[in-house]
């Protein structure tokens, strides 16, 4: 099964769609979300995505009031997750840049309304974020629109997910394997998830969301069949935030593209046959004709 995002495909036999997660990493600043956004689209990211949230619904009761040190000093989490929200303005500026630059722009909704918000500027598809695969009301009023949904699946049970497949329906859903961890190591992974997946839901189109630091990773889970990557990008993992000391830098989203380009290319199509370059070495150096 293929699923349309702004009119490009996802699924099995196509490229990999790669997302550039910016997430939060804008820090609330309409200028450094354009310069992500210039670093996804000269990578050759087909996506850039962020999150939307309405901070008095969607941040947890007991951190509201937790204090937070941040560049603009120290302020409840509540007071932090408001200054770093776009407002309508901001968030038609950003997605006209990147629909200039030839990308498809979405968002992770964090509560209903904000699937709203998000929905009023027509955005192509939905991302749920692993921390919402639970959120069914929210994956409801997500389905209803009738966008193409990606779902991430980290720090959730098989029947969590379940749940969450039997609300959003397998028409236009992308599944990714996730493990949500900052930075994610190496020994949780657990790549072959990705073949559970497939297996589990079949037809439904698989990738990856990856938070460790490198592209081994990535790179593994497209060469097992991931059909889309996402990464969080920064400019700097030194930056500050929650999120940068998991992203990749402009190099590396840049190499991460080339090397999944790469691997597609080398994955060929599993059927045995000599190369117009074996030939040459094959006079050369077979004694025994068959």
């Amino acid at each position: 099964m293929t699923v349309h995002i702004a009119g490009t495909p996802v699924g099995d036999g196509h490229p990999a769609y790669v997302i550039a997660e910016i997430g939060l990493n804008h820090n609330g600043d309409v200028e450094l979300a354009k310069r992500l956004i210039d670093v996804a689209a000269d990578a050759g990211a087909q996506a850039v995505k962020f999150q939307k949230r309405t901070p008095e619904i969607s941040t947890p009761e007991h951190m509201k009031a937790m204090p937070r040190d941040t560049p603009w000093g120290t302020m409840t989490y509540l007071e932090y997750r408001y200054r770093v929200e776009f407002d309508r303005d901001q968030y038609i500026e950003i997605g006209d840049y990147a629909t200039v630059r030839g990308l498809t722009w979405f968002a992770s909704p964090w509560d209903e309304p904000s699937v709203d918000f998000l929905e009023s500027l027509n955005v192509a598809a939905y991302k749920v974020a692993s921390a919402s695969v639970t959120d069914l009301e929210m994956l409801r009023r997500m389905a209803a629109t009738g966008k193409p949904v990606i779902l991430s699946t980290g720090m959730s049970t098989m029947e969590q997910i379940d749940a969450a497949v039997e609300v959003l329906g397998t028409e236009q859903l992308v599944l990714l394997h996730a493990t949500s961890t900052y930075p994610l190591p190496a020994e949780e992974a657990n790549l072959r998830m990705i073949q559970t997946l497939k297996a589990t839901y079949p037809g439904v189109p698989v990738g990856y969301s990856g938070h460790e630091t490198g592209l081994q990773i990535s790179l593994a889970a497209v060469a097992l069949g991931a059909v889309a990557v996402e990464r969080h990008i920064t400019l700097d993992r030194a930056m500050w935030g929650s999120d940068h000391a998991a992203s990749l830098e402009p190099e590396g989203l840049a190499h991460l593209v080339r090397d999944i380009r790469v691997i597609e290319e080398a994955m060929g199509d599993g059927v045995k046959k000599i190369f117009p370059g074996e030939l040459a070495p094959l006079a050369k150096l077979r004694r025994v004709v068959a």
